[in-house]
Parts: structure tokens; C-alpha cells; sequence
């Protein structure tokens, strides 16, 4: 069920230009220490936006510290990074610090095996305890923040609710109502852009926080095979809910072979009102449609209960540090990673590119320069009501969703079956990974 959207958007020249690393070893990045001055190897994914951020990081820390030098390693992206970071993890030699996926992906690197602990550091009781889940093993916290979070929800044209006298919903009937009104007006309600599949998603994943309000034990019971999509009430709704906008007629008209941008256009031009949708995108709309980024807000999607609305989020990555890296160069990764998340580290990473949500360390605000629909997202974090992706909390993540939400997103098939498909391509999924119970 895994949504890596930014992997999927990155341009080609640009990842092309980022400095390819795939498999060095840390003695080949000059890690043996000069005199006096102990060096830590860090290690990053290529993608261009994640090797900048490094890069502005690791230039203000090295600034501030005379007897400590990072230097950047990088790493493919997609599963031939995961390859690496798992074979160096189990060969001993992995960077001194590394960052790497937080959740599901994180449990895969058996990290009470493979990483150091940090529950002892001075930023733990400034984390954001849904990100401190998602970097937890056997009770231990291994893991601190590596930017900020993204929120799944629904971007709105604040100028079209201006117009029409609409009112931010708190309730999926309240939403739906709003729907007819915007219908009524000549407006697209929801924007869909299903030509690039993986949008086709966003409904059923960002309503986790609604299916977790409704039932807090869900993702323990999926992992163990004791609940379902199908069967489980608050789950099928999810897929229920994507059914519901289409036979509703509530779509643009070129749903079916809209893609990404195209859809984000439509949202910023008013002639679509919602786009169910991942706040990484913000940022594209900033870039495609600058006159109209104060138009654009977001909500969180709607349950059936607005004394329980709130926001799914997808937690930012991590930094580690491998059982590998020890004495001098132990502290001097703890020293970084401490960095990282102060408030100098958060603004320095909001400097290199807009954030997509907030950070999950107390004292770390957005600027003011973001743009509205990224603060909108604060008053979640601020009132505590938000929720891991299911991601996050499961292992179990079947390859077929997209394909199975275009469908039910189409009207060729209907939410309970799209449903029960789903539950089919978990089990085979969760038996590869030899899940017990299935």
C-alpha cells in the first residue's frame, strides 16, 4: 500500500545530475580521520531535493564544528537502495549515519539486530509520539526525524467556497453536500487523474485516520491476519467513499486519462474544487501556478464523525546510526542527528525546499513563507489529531492497490469487491514475508 509519489515525480535530468554512489565503501569518502578532527560518513538517497538538503545541513554543521567533518555519501533510490542499505547494515559497513524510510520499512532492517538506540538523546521528548511509533523496535526508539511530515487529505479551492459560501467539512456527508453545490455551480467537485495511477489511492489511504478512530487496534489485527478491508466496517468505507464521488457524478469529465499536473491545474483555476491528494504536490502547484497558490488550501478527509476529524499522515524518514559506528565517530553522529532536528536544522531544511507539512519536533515551526495549504495542516498537529498511514503501523502492503482503486474510482467494480481484491493481495504479500497467521 506504499505511496512513494516524489520518486515517482522526480525528473530524470535532475537524478541524472545528483552524484551517484551506489555502493562505495566509507573508507573510499575520506572517513579515516585527519588529526584532531573525527569524520562521519553520511549516507542520503540521490534524489536532487534530498541531496540539497543534505548538502545545506552538513555545510551549516561542519561550519559550527572544527573537530567534526561530515561528509555525503548517496544511494540509488527505489528497491536498489533498499538492497544496499540492507547489505551494508549486514556486512558492517554502513555510513555512520544514515537515512532511510520510517514504518514498515524501518521494522525491515531488524533494527534491535542492526542499529543504535537513541532513546537516550536530549530532542526525544520533543518528537511527536505518532512519529516516535513508527521508529520504535522491542520498546526502544531508534530513530529521529529527517524533515518534515506530509499530510493526506484533500486540497480545495478556497476561492470557489468563497463564492459559493461553503464551509471547510468535518464530515463525509458535509463534504458530499458541499459536492452538490460546487456540482450546481458549474464546478468539477472532485478531481481525479487517473492516468497516473497512483493517485487513484489517496481516498482509501489518507481515510486511515478515520478507520483508526473508529477501531485503534485495526493495523495490529491486519498485520496478524484478524481483520480485514472487507469485513471490518470502517474500513470497507474507505473504498466505500471512493465509489460514492463517482456515482455521484461528482468528477471532471477527463478523470480517467487527467494526469497529475493536469489535475492540479484544474484545482488552481477554479474550474475543480477538491483533489483528494498528498501534500508533497503543494509544491508543484507553487511552481506551475504561483498566481494562484493563495487560492489552494487542505483538509483533512472526512469520517463520519467530526468530533473525531482529523489528519493521516505520512511521517517523515529517519536518521540512524548503525551498531557499526562506535567511539568518537558514535558521538559524533549523535551530535549531528541532534543538529538535524533543532531549530536551526528545521529552518535550514525548510530554506532548501518547501516543506510538505509540519515538522514533528516541538520548537521546529513552518515559515511564514509557506504557502496556505501547508499551514493549514498545523492545527491538526497542534490539536494531537492525527494518525500514522496504515504504512506506518503494518508491513502488510499489497502491489495491486492502485490498479484495484482506478476501478473502483471508474465504476467497474464496486467497493466491496474492490475490498475483498485488496484483502486477496495482502495475504499473498504478508505469506512472502512470512507473517504469522497467515
Amino acid at each position: 500500500m506504499s505511496i512513494r509519489p516524489s520518486r515517482r515525480l522526480a525528473l530524470a535530468a535532475l537524478a541524472a545530475g545528483a552524484l551517484v554512489l551506489s555502493a562505495c565503501s566509507a573508507g573510499s569518502l575520506g572517513t579515516s580521520d585527519e588529526e584532531g578532527t573525527t569524520t562521519v560518513s553520511y549516507l542520503v538517497d540521490n534524489e536532487a531535493s534530498t541531496v540539497k538538503t543534505a548538502e545545506a545541513l552538513v555545510s551549516a554543521f561542519n561550519a559550527k564544528n572544527s573537530s567534526i567533518q561530515v561528509k555525503i555519501e548517496t544511494r540509488p533510490q527505489g528497491g536498489e537502495g533498499d538492497n544496499i542499505v540492507k547489505t551494508r547494515l549486514a556486512t558492517g559497513d554502513m555510513a555512520d549515519v544514515f537515512g532511510y524510510n520510517s514504518g514498515s520499512l524501518f521494522q525491515a532492517l531488524k533494527p534491535e539486530q542492526n542499529l543504535t538506540p537513541l532513546d537516550d538523546q536530549p530532542y526525544v521528548g520533543d518528537l511527536d509520539p505518532a512519529f516516535k511509533v513508527t521508529v520504535t523496535a522491542g520498546g526502544k526508539l531508534y530513530g529521529a526525524p529527517n524533515g518534515a511530515a506530509m499530510g493526506g487529505g484533500i486540497l480545495y479551492n478556497k476561492a470557489v467556497y468563497t463564492k459559493l459560501g461553503l464551509q471547510v467539512p468535518k464530515t463525509w456527508a458535509d463534504f458530499m453536500a458541499n459536492n452538490a453545490k460546487i456540482k450546481a455551480a458549474g464546478v468539477a467537485p472532485v478531481v481525479q487523474a487517473y492516468q497516473d495511477t497512483w493517485t487513484s489511492q489517496v481516498i482509501v489511504l489518507a481515510d486511515y485516520h478515520n478507520v483508526a478512530a473508529d477501531q485503534p487496534d485495526f493495523a495490529e489485527k491486519f498485520t496478524a491476519n484478524q481483520a480485514k478491508f472487507a469485513t471490518t466496517p470502517a474500513a470497507l468505507r474507505s473504498f466505500q467513499r471512493l465509489q460514492d464521488v463517482h456515482d455521484a457524478k461528482y468528477l471532471n469529465k477527463d478523470f480517467a486519462s487527467a494526469k497529475l499536473e493536469q489535475g492540479l491545474k484544474l484545482l488552481a483555476d477554479g474550474k475543480g474544487a477538491h483533489f483528494p491528494m498528498l501534500t508533497f504536490t503543494v509544491a508543484t502547484l507553487a511552481a506551475n501556478s504561483p498566481d494562484k497558490i493563495d487560492d489552494i488550501g487542505f483538509f483533512a478527509l472526512p469520517g463520519d464523525d467530526a468530533a473525531k476529524n482529523g489528519l493521516t499522515v505520512w511521517e517523515p524518514g529517519g536518521l540512524y546510526v548503525p551498531k557499526s559506528t562506535t567511539g568518537a565517530k558514535l558521538d559524533a553522529a549523535r551530535q549531528f542527528i541532534t543538529f538535524v532536528v533543532s531549530k536551526e536544522g528545521c529552518d535550514i531544511m525548510a530554506g532548501a525546499s518547501t516543506p510538505s507539512g509540519p515538522f514533528v519536533v516541538k520548537g521546529c515551526d513552518l515559515p511564514d513563507t509557506v504557502p496556505a495549504a501547508i499551514k493549514d495542516m498545523q492545527p491538526y498537529f497542534d490539536s494531537k489529531a492525527t494518525s500514522p498511514a496504515l504504512e506506518f503501523l503494518s508491513p502488510v502492503k499489497g502491489p495491486t492497490l492502485e490498479q484495484i482503486t482506478v476501478e473502483v474510482g471508474s465504476g467497474i467494480r464496486k467497493a466491496a469487491d474492490g475490498a475483498a481484491l485488496y484483502d486477496q493481495d495482502v495475504k499473498k504479500q504478508a505469506q512472502q514475508l512470512g507473517l504469522s497467521g497467515w
